[in-house]
């Protein structure tokens, strides 16, 4: 039988990967602003602006034995230049939107469902202009480690770390040749990520593979967040 999958994001980047990973093994349900480049897709569309909407459950199906929450956002400025609107601003979108939607998600996971959620290196591994972003992802992660407590053993909840990963959000540190070459050189693998490494985790950890993980922060970095080779 098909585990049914809700995501909320999904249209690009990382969660369009997920997607069309998981698409024929899973019954898919993404919920977005767009279903933009969801063309031809095997997935059930709820149009979602997780900044504006409320989710409609009723829309869902009964149960649900997998979540992930997909938008994310990369701001980068000096502290300096940031204003409080922009730290809200990020957390609105990481985490309060979450929040909101997982409270809504919860009652249908079913037992051994999993709950899979973004963080990012800059977390774990202190970086320069990552104030805000690294603020509210940093939540998600003490949020995700109280709430794997406090659900388990019914549900499981992790995070992936990723480092940076070639996705339209992050096209503009990759735009041209020398800041593909100079990102490539952080990490000690010596290439920035692609959609399909991360995918390839959260597809891990829907799975029954993953059936004795929960409350982890699992770094898909190219091992920028835990090696020094310099």
């Amino acid at each position: 039988m098909k585990k049914k999958i809700l995501m909320i994001g999904g249209s690009h980047g990382i969660g369009k990967s997920i997607v069309q990973e998981i698409q024929d093994t899973h019954e898919v349900h993404v919920a977005s602003r767009t279903n933009d480049g969801l063309e031809g897709l095997n997935v059930h569309y709820h149009k979602l602006d997780v900044l504006a909407d409320d989710l409609d459950t009723s829309a869902l199906p009964g149960s649900l034995d997998g979540f992930i929450y997909c938008p994310g956002s990369i701001t980068l400025k000096p502290f300096k230049m940031l204003k409080l609107d922009d730290f809200r601003s990020e957390m609105e979108l990481n985490f309060f939107s979450l929040v909101k939607i997982l409270q809504a998600v919860m009652p249908k996971m079913t037992e051994g469902g999993s709950v899979v959620l973004f963080s990012t290196v800059a977390v774990g591994t202190g970086m320069p202009f990552h104030a805000s972003v690294a603020a509210a992802k940093g939540a998600i992660e003490g949020f995700a480690r109280a709430m794997a407590a406090e659900y388990a053993p019914k549900v499981r909840i992790n995070v992936i770390a990723p480092s940076l990963v070639d996705t339209p959000l992050s096209s503009r540190l990759l735009n041209n040749e020398k800041k593909q070459e100079s990102m490539a050189e952080r990490h000690p693998l010596k290439r920035f990520g692609k959609p399909e490494d991360i995918a390839a985790m959260a597809t891990f950890l829907l799975s029954d593979g993953s059936s004795w993980m929960t409350g982890q922060t699992l770094g898909v970095d190219g091992g920028l967040g835990v090696l020094n080779l310099n």
